[in-house]
Formats: C-alpha cells, structure tokens, sequence
C-alpha cells in the first residue's frame, strides 16, 4: 500500500519492537515534488534565528541601489546554485521518507532517497545544531554563523537577486523577503515548542502536545531528523495532505511560479494524485481546504462510544473498521476485555492506542484503507483475526426492497445466520428484521454470549439489521441481543433459524445443508396428476411418540416400509417445526424454519423425507401459520413491540389457545409466512402442506363474545387480511413448487376454500386456493352415528347420507386424525358400542365406508390396528397389541390386514379416485333404509367402470337383501367384505359371482340379491 504523507501532528504509537513506515516532513514532500526550492524559498526556509539577521541585512540591501543588486546576482549565481542543490539535499534527507502517495511524488523521492545517506552523513554536525536551535534561536544563530556565514550571507542576496531577474524590481522582492522572515520570526518566537514541527498558526501544532506520549513512543528517531539545520526555517512543515506550495506569510499569496527547470509537481490532497505532466501552474494553484490539514484524533467520538457500549448504535460500520481521515487511515476497534489491539497489513505492524472500555484506535499513514487483519492480546490467548467491520453490507438493495415490498419468496437466503464467503473470508452472516428495536446485536457460543463488541447496522429503512462475522462457521449457537424502543434487552431466537437447540433449550444453531438428495424420480412423477384426480390416502404420524426414541435416520429405517406395507400413498407429519412445549404436539411453533432438533439435524430429516420418496410415499406436513406462542424469547413483541403480532390487543389474542395471531395485513409478517411454506416444499422436498385452524384466521369474531372484536372495513367479521395471505400463499405455493398440494383444516362453510384465487364466488371473494379441505362436517356426523347403539341409528341415518349433499362443494379430505382420539374422545374402536367384537366389526364396517365414500382418505396412527386406549404423545401406538404373544392380538392384526386391502384395492381402482369432485362419479342407490342400517351407492370412473359399495351398519345378517343395479353389468362378484375371517368377522362372504335379475328395483331395471354380513361393508366389481 502507498502511506499517506504525515501530518503535522504526532504519528500513532507503535508496539515496541515493531517497524512502522517513518513519515516524510512537510519539506521533504515539497522538496520531492518540486525536485528543487526556488532561491527565495531557500531564504525562507532558514531558521527563525537566520532570518531575523537576513532582515537586517535585506533592508540594506532594499535602499541600494537596483544596480548593485544586478551585480551581487552575476557574483554569486554558482554559490546560489551551490545553495540550492544543498537545500535540495537536506531537505531530501530531513526524514527517512515513506513511499508517496502520488506517482509523480514517487519519481521526485527516488534520487531524494539515493541522496538521503550522502547528505545525512554532511550535514551531521548541522543536525545536532538543529536540536539545540529548537531550544534556543540564538544558539542557533551562533551555531549557523560559524559553520556557514559565508553561504549564509550569500543565500540572502540569491533570493533578491533571483528575484530582480523574476520581477525587475529587486526592492519589491526584498521587501516580501523581509516581511516573510520578519513574520517567521514572531511566528518562532511565539510558539518555540512548535516549530519542530509546524508554524503557530497551524492546528496540529496546537494538539502535538496532547499526543506527546505516543510520539516519543513511534517516533524517536525522528526527532533528529525533523529538527532543521541552521539555514532551514521551521515555517515550511506542512500538515498531512496539505498541496507542497509554500505557505506565505499573512497577506501574501499562497504560491509562486517555480522558475524554469525546477519540477513543478505538486503534491495533491490526500487520496488525490496529480495527472502526469501536469503544468506547474494548475498543480500549484492547488489548495487544499483548510479542514483538510488538520489531522484528527482516531479515537471513537464519545457519543458513538456510549451508543456501542449500550448496543444502540445503528451503523457501527460507519465509526469502527478503517476510514480515511485527514492525516491518514484511521483505525478502531471494539474489542472488549482485549488487553491489546494490532494492526496486521502486509509488512506494517502497528499496536493501537488502549482507549479503555475495550476501545482501540490509531492513525496510520496510508493513503487507502489496506486489507488488513487484527491481532487481539487478551489475558492468556492471542488471537489473530478478521476485523467484522471492514466489510460490505451482505444484503443487497434488491434484497432490502423485496423484503419491505413483502415479496421476498425466498426470504430464508436472506434473514437468519449463513455460514458463507464474504469478499474473500469465509464467516457466517447474520441478518434479523427488528424495525422498532434502537439496537441489535449478536451473542452466542463465539463470543462466550457476550454481545457487546458485536453490534448489527441497520440497513435504511427496511428495518433489516445485519452483520458478518468472520471465523464464525456452522455449529455455533447464538441468539439476538435487542435492545426495545423504552431501552430494554432481551436475548431472542432467530425467526429464520433453520436449526435449533434441543428443547427446552433455545438457542439457534449455526446450519448449512450438505444433503444430496435421492427422490428425483419421484419429483417428476408426483406432478403428472393433480391429487384430487389421483389415489390420496394418507397415515397421520406424530414422529416423535411413533416409535419413542427414534431418531429421523432411525425412523427412515422403519416408517417408510411400514407405510408402504399399509398400501398409504401418504403420510402426513403432525407439525415438525420446532416448539418448546412437547405436550402441544408441535402446534405451538416457534422456530418456524427449523425441523424440531428432538429427532435430529435439517439434514437428518431432509433424510427422512428422502427414504419415503424413495419408497414412493409422499410427505404432507402438518403447517401452523395462525398463531404462535407468548415466550419472552421467540416472537412476541419481538423487538420490543407487536411485530409478528397484530398491534391491536382484541386481533392479537387467541381466545382458546393463550397465543397470539398473526398480522397477516403487515407486508413483511405475511412473508415471512408465505416464504416459509414455499421454503418447507422446496428445501425440504415436502409434498404438501395441511394448514392448521383456518376457521380461526378466517373469522374476526371466532371464539370471541360481541365486544371481543372490531368488524372489518365493510361492517363484516371477516378477516380480509387473513384471506389475502391465505391466496397470496397457495398462489405462490403452487406456482414455484409443481405437484405439491394445499389442505385447509377448516371447519365452517366458508365459500371457496377449495375454489381457485381469481374465481369469485357468491360472497365476492375469490377462492382461497387450496386443493383440499379436510371435510370435518362428514367426519363428526359420520362418527356421531357410529357411536349410537345399533337400535337407534335408524333415527340418525341422515347423519351418514347428509355429506352427500355437499359432497362436491369442495375438494375433500375424509379424516380420522389426531384430533378425534385425545382429550377423553377415546380411540376410534372404544367409540363403537357393544361387546369387542361388535366394536372391531363396526370399525372395519366404517373403514369400509369411508375408503367408499367421495373424498380422500386420513386415518392416524395407531387406528389402523384398532388400539383401544386414546393417543398419548408420551408412550405413542400400543405395539404390544401386535405381539403374536398377546392373546387377542389376531384381532388387531386383523383390523390392520383390512387396512392394507383397502388401500389395495382402492389403488386398483380409479371408480374409488379418478372422479372425487366430480357428482358423476357418484351415484345412490339406496340412502334412505334408515330401518335397515344400510346403505349403498355406485362409484364410477370416466369410462363408466362401476364399484357397488353396500353397508350394513345393524349387527344382523341379512338375506336376499335387493339392491338395484346397472342392466349392463352382467355380474357380479366381491372384492372386499370387511367380515372376511381374516379380517376378525364371522365371513359371512360371497365367493360366487352374483347375477343381475330383470326386476325393476330402486328405480333400476335390474336387481341383485345379497347375503350382507353384520356390521359389515361390501365392495362388489362387474365380474
């Protein structure tokens, strides 16, 4: 790197031992890029002393007469000559010189420098005199006298003589000559201790005192060399950056024209280098602004270090690092309990000033902020670093701008902590959205979670804070120290972490994925049929009480071929975000970019999702963008104010859950929603995503009395915000992730759940974009039924034929979930009345119906063997059921064997699938034997391929019971009975295949007669 010229003021303090780039004075500049003084500024620059007897001797010579000046100036033109080519020289080697900034500087010191031992060693004797002159103008005087009158006298006449040639009028030369010796003089006089340095009337003369210490420190081999021989006057030190024209007198002007010859290069202001070959008159009508000249202190301004020290500042970037300042490059560092800071920069080594409460700062002469590296000394470790606040912001403005616009659809690249390479240093970058926070910095493992010296900067008005840390990679735990508006701190989680610590532990977890996947085959196949036109069944897992103790890797080994042995084309995940309280079963999100750490790592469960899809099953995961719980260290009032949270008390709260609703009408909260369904489907390879209590998004007044909640802009209770995110999320779900598929848990008659976003309905709202909705109407009306005893259900048989009605209102799911077997609802099988085996036929004469009936199908874990007990996410299934050493296991093998025909059979068939939402695919044939207990109905495919689906709900056999059928079908025979015996029923069966007759019956023109077994459903195929 090119130092930058020294200042007037003292240089920075160097570490003992260390070499630090010595600065060249102010008349070494001039002298290396003018090449040579002219001879009336070799008169000025002789000491104060000298000059008050060349006045004298000058103001003689102005009442001669113009001739004899003429005759003086043939007489000594080679001793003037002589003069200046010695001025020339000691001015060269009055400082070892560093290199020049400018190019032009740079070629004038190259035979400054070849000169510089030369003349040392010549003018030795003048610089122990120039030592005790500082002290003394007289001695100085004396010591000069003797070593040199006679150049003396004749160096006095040059520059009058010089100036006769120059100006024709000798006397006006004299007279500015005398007046700039005369003034040199009061100026030495006035101010003796600064005229080593710079003239009185400089201001880093003024502050040379202040940093006395640190000079005598760095620089005590200077001193010799700034002190100025005899003939030299201490008037021509300039300060740093300062253009190399001489500096007149009060009154005078601030240059003169270089004679002819004479290099006219002039020493540009700092940072600046003169065009090559530029005219001496343009570079010397250079001046540098009197501000410029001033070297300033580097320390870190005291209300910059109080807001640092408080954690407040919002551009630490701005005061911390390296910047140019006039004197040079000022460094400062913010290390605290550091006992010592150093500056590493090629081959400059320079130990900065302890400024105390872990601030350090020095001045170095460089011209441009180098590349540089930091060398901390704490207490027992030295420590050689990367300084965080020497680099660029990692965000962009695009980033910044999408992120405010609330379209930022990958916004997890952008927030949260990435391990990364930063203008050429690998290190983690951290950025965190905190509007209303005054301050925000990092804390973790790294820095023994003490954030102090590592402060975040605001990036404008996006609210977005950022950092990069270098040497902080993967692994490292940390959190965000945020500083609230009223002056209070609290340690927050990341919203972005994309991996966490273990419950109840909760920090966030540096993380990089390095997964490889494996399902390509599978991606490509999943999006050749939409999922309401294909086979969707589905197994609901909560994986961590599926087999307790299993880890994702673990589970990879056992749930994919389990469910692929069931026949399921799914599974569904209960939430796998993280949450803090097990017992919620992941409904209580507050790491909403991070699989819970219970099970393992990110990349552990993208393992996981891999194996299924490698088995051919897909991944639904259960979703929860409504609401998200109260702790102090996620996201409520994350930064000091309702953020994630609606700002409204009544529109904040969950009435039934204790947790707070999102503001989905803030543009930065809805994307952070929006990009996180995209971010589960495309890095974690997720098929669909089931979102979690949409009724209580959709309604203002859900669960709340009148006066719990403020109508909407238009008088009404819905939450329009809500139905914008809720389109704007399937809308971009669907369009970047092909193949995947929505759910809505929903369970009111909201119109359009299921219908597309620019279709408008009868409310006036578009759809709100899902591809399915679960129909929890079917499921409580249908279970309703199923639990009376046999003998009345002839009084609710409307409860099993009223789904028909709205069956293809919407895109359904039939679902059996989690939800209906806790909280003292019992399992599915200790719903049905009777003794153990009538409870076993009525579940599998249900399962029957519902594999039957329109719609998808969800049956959760643990009910496809019929365990008895409800769910616990304690202990998970009753295995043990299964145990061919417990007695009654045959019976829930039994229940689990109908459970893998089923999904066989209905796999097989595309009457069961391909028409779901279409009413032709549908057809009744008998719904109204309410005193039977039975039904039974067509299912067709597009061709017109029927599947006659008959069940008998009453636990009697009942014979030659006539149904009407299609005339066409020739015959036809069984191809599942849920009372087989190796299912656990009595096998009350029909293996023969059974012929239509001519009579007319259930407005048919042909009929079949059946044997139906009790409580007992039946799929019958044309034969």
């Amino acid at each position: 790197m090119t130092p930058r010229p020294e200042s007037s003021g003292p240089r920075p303090k160097g570490t003992a031992g260390e070499k630090i780039p010595e600065q060249p004075t102010a008349a070494q500049r001039k002298s290396a890029a003018k090449k040579t003084a002219v001879p009336k500024q070799a008169a000025a620059k002789k000491t104060a002393a000298a000059k008050k007897a060349a006045a004298k001797k000058t103001a003689t010579a102005a009442k001669a007469a113009p001739e004899k000046a003429a005759a003086a100036k043939k007489a000594v033109t080679k001793k003037a000559a002589a003069a200046k080519s010695t001025a020339r020289k000691v001015a060269a080697t009055r400082t070892p010189a560093a290199q020049p900034a400018e190019a032009g500087a740079a070629t004038a010191a190259e035979p400054a420098t070849a000169a510089r031992t030369t003349a040392a060693k010549k003018t030795t004797a003048k610089k122990t005199t120039a030592k005790k002159a500082t002290a003394a103008g007289t001695a100085a005087v004396k010591s000069a006298a003797k070593k040199a009158t006679a150049r003396k006298t004749t160096a006095e006449k040059a520059p009058a003589e010089k100036a006769a040639a120059k100006k024709t009028t000798a006397k006006k030369a004299v007279t500015k000559k005398a007046a700039a010796t005369e003034a040199a003089a009061v100026k030495a006089a006035a101010a003796p201790a600064a005229t080593a340095e710079a003239p009185a009337t400089k201001a880093p003369a003024k502050r040379a005192p202040a940093r006395k210490t640190a000079e005598k420190k760095a620089t005590a081999p200077r001193k010799a060399i700034k002190k100025t021989p005899a003939g030299k006057a201490p008037a021509k030190k300039a300060p740093a950056g300062k253009a190399p024209a001489k500096k007149a007198p009060a009154g005078k002007a601030p240059a003169k024209k270089a004679p002819a010859g004479k290099a006219p290069a002039k020493k540009a202001p700092a940072g600046k280098a003169p065009a090559v070959g530029a005219p001496a008159q343009e570079a010397a009508a250079q001046v540098v602004p009197p501000e410029m000249e001033v070297a300033v202190s580097p320390a870190v301004d005291p209300q910059d270090r109080a807001r640092l020290l408080d954690g407040t500042h919002h551009d630490p970037h701005s005061v911390l690092g390296a910047h140019p300042v006039p004197g040079g490059i000022a460094f400062r560092a913010f290390r605290p309990y550091a006992l010592a800071v150093t500056v590493l920069a090629g081959e400059v080594r320079a130990e900065l000033h302890d400024d105390g409460e872990g601030f350090f700062s020095g001045l170095l002469p460089l011209t441009e902020v180098p590349e540089y590296r930091l060398l901390v000394r704490y207490e027992g470790t030295l420590l050689e670093t990367e300084d965080a606040y020497r680099f660029l912001p990692t965000l962009g403005d695009l980033d910044l701008h999408l992120i405010g616009e609330g379209r930022h659809e990958e916004l997890w690249t952008a927030l949260g902590a990435h391990p990364t390479t930063h203008q050429g240093v690998t290190g983690t970058r951290f950025a965190v959205w905190a509007p209303n926070a005054r301050g925000v910095r990092v804390a973790g493992t790294f820095n023994f979670w003490d954030g102090t010296g590592h402060v975040m900067r605001s990036l404008g008005s996006s609210g977005v804070w950022e950092l990069f840390l270098p040497d902080v990679g993967e692994g490292e735990l940390y959190k965000f120290d945020i500083t609230g508006p009223d002056g209070s701190r609290t340690l927050r989680a990341d919203p972005m972490a994309r991996r966490t610590e273990v419950p109840p532990a909760t920090s966030s977890v540096i993380t990089s994925s390095h997964y490889e996947w494996g399902d390509a085959e599978w991606l490509e196949r999943r999006a050749q049929a939409p999922a309401h036109e294909a086979p969707f069944s589905v197994y609901e897992v909560h994986l961590p009480s599926w087999r307790p103790g299993l880890t994702y890797r673990q589970l990879a080994e056992q749930l994919p071929a389990y469910v692929k042995d069931l026949g399921f084309t799914h599974v569904e995940l209960m939430p796998v975000a993280e949450h803090p309280f097990g017992g919620s079963w992941g409904y209580q999100v507050t790491g909403f970019y991070a699989p819970t750490a219970r099970l393992g790592t990110p990349d552990d469960f993208r393992y996981l999702v891999d194996k299924l899809h490698q088995a051919g099953i897909g991944v639904l995961m259960d979703w929860v963008p409504a609401h998200f719980p109260r702790d102090a260290w996620a996201l409520a009032e994350f930064d000091g104010r309702p953020l994630y949270e609606h700002e409204d008390p009544l529109r904040a709260a969950h009435p039934d859950w204790g947790t707070l609703e999102f503001d989905f009408g803030r543009n930065e909260v809805r994307n952070f929603l929006v990009a996180n369904a995209v971010y589960w489907c495309e890095e974690f390879h997720i098929d669909g995503l089931r979102v979690d209590a949409v009724a209580s998004m959709l309604y203002l007044d859900y669960s709340r009395e009148p006066g719990q909640w403020t109508p909407n802009e238009h008088g009404g209770r819905e939450n329009l915000d809500a139905v914008a995110f809720l389109q704007e999320m399937n809308a971009t779900v669907y369009r970047r992730v092909p193949g995947v598929v929505t759910v809505a848990e929903e369970s009111t008659a909201w119109d359009g759940v299921t219908r597309a976003t620019h279709h408008k309905g009868p409310s006036g709202f578009g759809g709100l974009g899902f591809g399915l909705k679960w129909n929890m109407g079917w499921m409580h009306d249908s279970l309703q039924y199923m639990s009376h005893e046999p003998v009345y259900r002839k009084y609710h048989h409307g409860e099993m034929t009223f789904s028909m009605v709205y069956a293809y209102s919407e895109n359904y799911v039939l679902p059996i979930s989690h939800d209906e077997v806790v909280h003292g609802k019992g399992s599915l099988v200790s719903k049905m009345p009777g003794d153990w085996w009538q409870q076993r036929a009525g579940v599998r004469s249900y399962l029957g119906f519902m594999w039957a009936h329109p719609g998808k199908q969800l049956l959760f874990m643990g009910q496809e063997f019929a365990q008895g007990a409800e769910w616990s996410e304690v202990h998970g299934p009753d295995w043990w059921l299964l145990d061919p050493g417990y007695g009654a296991e045959a019976d829930h093998r039994g229940v689990r064997d109908l459970v893998r025909d089923l999904n066989a059979v209905y796999r097989a068939t595309p009457a069961l699938w391909r028409l779901d939402t279409d009413p032709a695919g549908f057809e009744w044939i008998v719904g109204d034997a309410a005193d039977d207990n039975v039904v039974a109905f067509l299912r067709l495919d597009p061709e017109g391929n029927p599947l006659l689906a008959v069940s008998n709900f009453a636990p009697v056999i009942r014979h030659d019971y006539r149904l009407g059928v299609p005339e066409e079908i020739p015959a036809w025979h069984e191809v599942l009975n849920t009372d087989a015996a190796r299912y656990g029923g009595s096998d009350v069966t029909a293996p023969d295949p059974v012929k239509p007759e001519p009579q007319p019956w259930h407005g048919r023109p042909a009929s079949i007669r059946l044997t139906l077994p009790p409580l007992a459903t039946v799929w019958l195929r044309p034969a």
